[in-house]
């Protein structure tokens, strides 16, 4: 049987978006404050050229969640995960102990470090992918597709998972 599954997901919460572009809008307004008006922004203001920098930092910052995203794509013959841009996994089914659809309690978004079933990748939500491998390296790829990915594990396994 052939096993095909693709999910890209991307930070698309609605209060992640509000809070970044309200954190985006300070240094804006520092600059306009400062520079454009000439005046002090705060009590103990930044130099012109370190408002400047933090501002750019601010922006890389942001950016940086408009361009993180995670892609799975499973086939018959391995599993690849990539959190662009920060990890990348590629793991071939032979060397896959066990695999399974889990829900875990909430960790938060992005990279998690040391939960019990090992790194979580995760954009959004609790349920993902857990695998262990036979060289004792687990972890969890987080997905929004539990269903359709529920029946890929079936069929790669060929039982079900628990």
């Amino acid at each position: 049987m052939k096993i095909e599954f693709t999910e890209e997901q991307r930070f698309t919460q609605w209060w992640l978006w509000i809070i970044l572009t309200g954190v985006g809008i300070i240094p804006i307004y520092g600059i306009y404050v400062q520079i454009a008006n000439g005046k002090a922004f705060g009590e103990n203001p930044m130099s012109d050229l370190g408002l400047v920098g933090f501002t750019v930092f601010v922006f890389a910052f942001i950016a940086m969640f408009w361009f993180l995203r995670l892609k799975t794509e499973i086939d018959n013959n391995e599993i690849r995960m990539r959190f662009y841009p920060l990890a990348k996994k590629r793991v071939q089914w032979k060397d896959v102990k066990n695999a399974r659809i889990v829900k875990y309690e909430f960790v938060g978004y992005g990279i998690r470090f040391g939960s019990k079933f090992g790194t979580i990748y995760n954009t959004n939500g609790n349920k993902g992918l857990a695998i262990e491998l036979h060289n004792g390296e687990k972890f969890v790829i987080g997905t929004q597709k539990e269903n359709e990915l529920k029946k890929i594990v079936e069929n790669a396994n060929g039982q079900t998972p628990q």
